[in-house]
């Protein structure tokens, strides 16, 4: 019959919704999984790294004590040097001190200069000198009388004295190779310190010292562009 209805028969609405909404909260359960995980990896990163790095500078700490004992060993073959492993410094004692307001060094003191240089270039060169140290700097100090540039100038030129003992040219005792030498000139560095870190007395005030510093955790001594000879004649007098 034309008014006739035709029954068109709807589903549920609930049931035609079902299916999106379990899709919608598998997708975010997928997603809170691989968040997850993905944090996971990244903490577990995270703690590799960390736990490489204390490694290393755990290991680095090591080297160092390990070089530290070596030069203390070193120094106990000459008598009067001594290593502060605290300060990290070579102490020389009265086989470096200066007279008042001077800057010069008696030949037995250049002398046995000349003999332990040597051992810490020996010891800067081998496969654990080369990981940790960097550079030996030169330090020397004064008493407390003068003024203050006065003895600055004073103390480096202490300093340089020490220098131009490893540089010494002519008939003196043990002096270094030219090779020597040329360690030196990238190894040490001149610092002048006045009459900073004073001693107790004046006498043990004028002295000179040698500190170690070391490289940092994956640093690498600078290569130094080395020019061959040349090393000139001291200008102190």
């Amino acid at each position: 019959m034309l008014g006739a209805r035709i029954a068109v028969k709807r589903g549920n609405r609930d049931e035609a919704e079902k299916p999106f909404w379990i899709s919608f909260a598998d997708l975010m359960t997928a997603l809170m999984v691989l968040f997850l995980v993905v944090m996971g990896v990244a903490l577990l990163a995270v703690t590799t790294n960390v736990s490489e790095r204390e490694k290393k500078e755990e290991q680095h700490r090591k080297d160092i004590d390990l070089i530290l004992a070596r030069f203390t060993e070193a120094a106990k073959r000459y008598d009067g040097i001594k290593v502060d492993k605290e300060r990290r410094v070579i102490d020389f004692g009265d086989r470096a001190r200066f007279a008042f307001g001077k800057s010069n060094l008696s030949a037995e003191q250049e002398n046995v200069l000349r003999q332990f240089v040597p051992e810490i270039l020996n010891l800067a060169n081998e496969d654990l000198g080369k990981r940790v140290l960097k550079r030996v700097v030169v330090e020397g100090y004064t008493d407390k009388t003068g003024s203050y540039l006065s003895n600055l100038n004073l103390s480096l030129q202490r300093s340089q004295r020490v220098l131009c003992t490893m540089f010494a040219t002519g008939t003196g005792a043990n002096l270094l190779s030219d090779p020597q030498k040329e360690d030196v000139r990238s190894l040490f560095l001149v610092g002048g310190y006045s009459f900073n870190a004073a001693k107790d007395t004046d006498e043990e005030s004028r002295r000179v010292e040698m500190r170690m510093e070391f490289l940092g955790i994956d640093e690498n001594r600078a290569d130094v562009m080395r020019q061959r000879g040349n090393f000139g004649d001291c200008a102190l007098k």
